[in-house]
């Protein structure tokens, strides 16, 4: 799985984006708000780890998502 983030604009919020391995859209969500149902995700007790690498991760560049 791969995650990026999106720079939001004026009034439109920061997007975090989380892709599968053929770089499909799994998941949209605002960087500044928990993402509901993580266990569809695999990410279930991981919640903690992917808000603080959340804060660090960069605009606009796509990474493999490991935690």
């Amino acid at each position: 799985m791969y995650i990026i983030k999106v720079k939001g604009k004026a009034k439109i919020p920061d997007y975090i984006q989380l892709r599968d391995e053929n770089f499909v859209l799994v998941a949209y969500f605002r960087a500044d708000r928990p993402l509901k149902k993580l266990e569809k995700y695999g990410l279930e007790g991981k919640e903690e780890a992917l808000q603080s690498l959340i804060e660090k991760l960069p605009f606009g560049k796509l990474q493999p998502l490991e935690i």
